[in-house]
């Protein structure tokens, strides 16, 4: 059965692991051995067999969860945010209760130096040998102090093909044209969504200024009334229902849109874009850290990822889940954009100076 007919089966309600007649065996997850089955009881640990995991949406196998209590005993228990904006909200009086949270970049990085995550202990991820050695030593977490690689993606524009009269490869397109007007949504982030609009200005995603913020304010004002929406990180279903006809979105939810309809397609600017990576993280006074650890171990083992990737289609910095996927996920360059245009791309750092500039302008956006 050809990959992409599988995925189209295999979404929704429908196991994924079921379709491919796989078990997940053989999965090494850190030691964790359980004295119950039952969430709550006491583990070989001493911890409860319960975890908390904030995550986002659509990002994780169909059964990854309910595999890992079945390997464990850990019932897993899943919220869902829909912006970094959100998720730092949410932590800034405190943690409300999570062992596990999926942090961008910059992010991680803000959250680490405002003192909101746990440093990992390396010893319990034995997993981590999966991961490409690129993406081990990273600036914005230094020896992976703090967190470990779940996915890299970039952000472009999705678009209905027969709906565009070309293929939209500026982002004067989304920032700066009437021609979709109506048509169009944003991304409800504020970071990402002024830093592109740098790179549309020429500029490097980390060079902006306050000035450059109050420039970017006033263009966004402008070009407002022409977005129908500011989408809470659903853009692909906004294609697919046919709400809209251009959205900025990450690769891989247009990836998983495309496997849907093959009216739908995904490019990145001309200009240039943003690369981001989302991390597992321990949130600062996680109630089950053991269990967290050996949740972290289980999603980096090889099979556990490739069967999260499966149902994604998000790039994965997991070098041996990789190697277990198929031609028609390497070889794609909507997941894997070509090396000439990720050379136009850049991976954002926190900037504590312009972050509540970006904050502040967006919510004036917003409200004009």
């Amino acid at each position: 059965m050809d990959f992409n007919e599988l995925i189209k089966q295999t979404r929704g309600r429908r196991s994924l692991l079921q379709a491919l007649g796989v078990a997940a065996v053989g999965i090494s997850f850190g030691g964790l051995a359980a004295c119950s089955k039952e969430g709550g009881k006491t583990l070989a640990n001493g911890e409860e067999g319960k975890l908390n995991f904030y995550n986002w949406d659509t990002y994780i196998g169909e059964t990854t969860l309910a595999d890992f209590e079945e390997a464990t005993g850990v019932a897993v228990t899943m919220d869902l945010f829909d912006s970094n904006d959100v998720l730092f909200a949410k932590f800034k009086a405190g943690n409300p209760g999570y062992d596990v949270i999926v942090p961008s970049n910059d992010f991680v990085e803000r959250m680490s130096k405002a003192d909101m995550l746990m440093p990992l202990d390396h010893s319990l991820i034995p997993n981590k040998k999966n991961i490409d050695a690129a993406y081990i030593n990273v600036e914005y977490d230094l020896q992976r102090k703090f967190s470990m690689p779940y996915t890299w993606l970039a952000l472009g524009i999705g678009y209905r093909k027969s709906k565009v009269s070309a293929t939209p490869d500026s982002w004067k397109v989304l920032f700066d044209s009437p021609e979709y007007a109506g048509r169009m949504a944003w991304l409800s982030e504020a970071g990402d969504m002024f830093r592109l609009y740098g790179k549309y200005l020429g500029k490097s995603v980390n060079a902006l200024t306050p000035a450059d913020v109050a420039t970017i304010e006033r263009m966004m004002i402008k070009q407002k009334p022409n977005v129908k929406k500011f989408h809470e990180d659903d853009g692909q279903d906004l294609l697919l229902k046919g709400d809209v006809d251009v959205v900025l979105e990450y690769n891989g939810d247009i990836a998983q849109a495309m496997v849907e309809d093959d009216d739908i397609d995904f490019v990145i600017p001309k200009e240039g874009s943003q690369l981001n990576s989302d991390n597992l993280c321990i949130p600062k006074g996680a109630p089950h850290p053991k269990n967290a650890h050996a949740f972290i171990n289980y999603i980096l083992d090889a099979n556990v990822d490739k069967h999260i990737t499966e149902t994604i289609l998000y790039p994965t910095p997991n070098s041996a889940a990789k190697a277990l996927m198929p031609d028609s996920y390497k070889n794609n360059p909507v997941i894997f954009p070509p090396a000439d245009v990720l050379a136009k791309c850049e991976y954002a750092r926190f900037n504590p100076e312009l972050q509540p500039l970006y904050e502040e302008a967006f919510t004036r956006v917003r409200a004009a």
